[in-house]
This record gives C-alpha cells, sequence and structure tokens, in this order.
C-alpha cells in the first residue's frame, strides 16, 4: 500500500497540464495532498505551499508523488537528485511514468540502504485475458476526447460522485496512473501488451446488478496519432453503453502535436459511435463534457448553451457547474 499523505512532486513542468498527475490527487484527494515541491523553471502551480523536503516530512508526508506526466514518461538527471534526497529523508516513492522507478539501479539502491518502498503504479499486475467480446451484465459508460488530456478522468469521477450522492450504484474503473492513485486500483492500461489491453478492461468491468453502471476512465483519442489505441481499446473492451464526449475548446491543435488540429465534436461523435457499435449496436452518445477553466463564467455557459443547440445533447463541464444532466441523460437510458 502506498502510504499517505503525499508531497506532490512537480519538478520543472513547462506547464500546468503537464502537472496533471498531481492535479488530479489534489482536487479529488485534497487530505493526501500535504504541499507540493517545484524544482527551478516549473510553470506549474497547484496552489499548495511550497515545501522542502525536510517541511514536508515534518508536516507529516509520507511518500513523494511524481506528478508529472512528461511526454513519454522519464526520469531526468535533475529529477534524479531531488528523489535520492527524498529517499535519503525518509520518504517513499510513487511514479506512474513508463519510466520504472524500480529500472533505476541507483534508485533502488538507495531505497533499499535506506528501508524505503518503490512504488511503480504503471506495471500490469494481472495476466490480462484476450478480449473475447461476450455481452457483460450491467452497464458501461465511457467518455471519449476530442484531445488527451481534456477532463475524461474528471468527468468520470463527477460522474461517480454525483451518481452516489443520489444512491445510484456507480464504481468507478481507474486506467491511468493518476486515477489509481486517486482510487487505489485500476488498470494501467497504457502499459498493458497490445494485444491485451481490451481484453484488460473487460476484466476491469465484469458482469454486475441489471443497474449498476461501471464508470470507465476515457484515455487518448481517437483523432491522436500518438495514443488512439488506447482508445480502441477501451471502447471495444468496455462495450459502453452510453458514451459521453469530452472536449477543451481553446485549444488550438491536438496536445503534443502543433501540425494537428482538433476534430469537431460531430466528427468525435460519429466515429467513436460507429466504433462502439462493433461490440455493443445498442450504444448511445448520451451528453457532453467540456472543460471551461480557461473560460470566463459567462463564456463558459455561452459555450455550453451553444453545444446544447448544436449537438441535441446536454452539455456541462461537470467539475465546474455538476454533471447532473449528464446523470440524467443516463438514468434516462
Amino acid at each position: 500500500m502506498i502510504q499517505t499523505p503525499y508531497l506532490l512532486f512537480l519538478g520543472d513542468a513547462p506547464d500546468q497540464l503537464a502537472a496533471k498527475v498531481a492535479q488530479g490527487i489534489k482536487d479529488w484527494r485534497p487530505d493526501n495532498a500535504v504541499g507540493q515541491f517545484r524544482m527551478e523553471g516549473c510553470n506549474a502551480d497547484l496552489g499548495l505551499t511550497d515545501m522542502t523536503l525536510v517541511q514536508a516530512k515534518e508536516a507529516g508526508a509520507k511518500t513523494l508523488v511524481i506528478g508529472v506526466a512528461n511526454r513519454g514518461g522519464v526520469i531526468s538527471a535533475a529529477w534524479k537528485k531531488v528523489l535520492v534526497m527524498a529517499l535519503e529523508e525518509g520518504f517513499d516513492l510513487a511514479s506512474g511514468l513508463h519510466n520504472l522507478l524500480s529500472d533505476e539501479p541507483d534508485l533502488v539502491a538507495v531505497a533499499e540502504a535506506c528501508g524505503r518502498a518503490l512504488h511503480d503504479v504503471r506495471v500490469p499486475e494481472v495476466e490480462y485475458p484476450i478480449a473475447n467480446g461476450i455481452k457483460r451484465k450491467g452497464k458501461r459508460v465511457l467518455a471519449v476526447g476530442t484531445d488527451c488530456s481534456v477532463g475524461k478522468m474528471y468527468t468520470g469521477l463527477a460522474l461517480d460522485a454525483a451518481m452516489r450522492e443520489r444512491g445510484l450504484k456507480s464504481t468507478f474503473r481507474a486506467t491511468g496512473q493518476t486515477g489509481i492513485l486517486i482510487t487505489g486500483d485500476g488498470v494501467p492500461l497504457d502499459a498493458v501488451v497490445a494485444d491485451f489491453m481490451a481484453g484488460s478492461v473487460e476484466w476491469l468491468t465484469p458482469d454486475n446488478d441489471d443497474d449498476h453502471w461501471d464508470i470507465i476512465e476515457g484515455q487518448g483519442s481517437l483523432f491522436h496519432v500518438s495514443y488512439s489505441g488506447v482508445t480502441m481499446a477501451l471502447i471495444h473492451g468496455g462495450q459502453p453503453d452510453a458514451l459521453i464526449l469530452s472536449h477543451e475548446p481553446t485549444r488550438e491543435h491536438m496536445r503534443g502535436l502543433p501540425g494537428y488540429a482538433l476534430p469537431t465534436l460531430e466528427q468525435v461523435r460519429d466515429m467513436a459511435l460507429s466504433l462502439a457499435h462493433v461490440a455493443n449496436p445498442a450504444c448511445q452518445v448520451i451528453g457532453v463534457s467540456v472543460n471551461t477553466q480557461h473560460m470566463s463564467d459567462s463564456e463558459a455557459k455561452a459555450y455550453l448553451a451553444e453545444v446544447e443547440d448544436r449537438m441535441g445533447l446536454p452539455a456541462t463541464d461537470p467539475f465546474r457547474f455538476g454533471s447532473e444532466k449528464l446523470v440524467d441523460a443516463l438514468t434516462a437510458l
């Protein structure tokens, strides 16, 4: 078990979005977030207290969590110095990077010498099956995005919270490192061997009560040439009964791909639904989730109204304005 609370390591994150792992923990498990550690050149800020390792230890932090999801997921030499010092100060380390802590001999040696633990949450711990496509009992909903990092996880967590408040049967099914760190369980989908990705999603969302909703954490985008594979695995392995379109309207291009423009919501709707019908012909698009964090209240509300009018679907920013419209759409199915 990863010991809490955490000191969230932002490193030298180039922008706020690069620190999305830490941001997710801070927003959804604030009691676990003692403070933040930022290096020189860091352009991300969670609004938490900036702490040294000594200060964080005195405040009760037990684990330094690497809260940065950089492209490729690598541990830089500059980060390494901080991680070694953290182990020596008595912290465990937790990471969701592709670059595993356990693959770094110096970190392993220091951890062993100091009696500390290294937690790699992006390591599959189950031998997942190959997908069989057999229909499972219960209901499932999946958020599909116009791009990466547009709020699919926040949509799922907010939806799960709202459904539970209504007394509905709901489970958030984490498929990425941030979701796993928040909930303590899940499948690190982008670290699963490709042939078994869809099977791992079937394993994650087994038979359940007829009125139970599995809220599957979305990943990637069908239109993102780097990360479309994980989205396809979620669509076919998840066999969703409902899809929610996720969008961030202020993006100028796809995340990390300046030569690629974002698709329209209509394009995502049509492509995702046609692919979902392969595994579940009854699947429907039930709503739109919009990440409006870079818009004023008036701009956000006007944009949501325009989307509802244009798409004929309920639209909301579930983190900012609540998920009630989406819950209503699900319960109406």
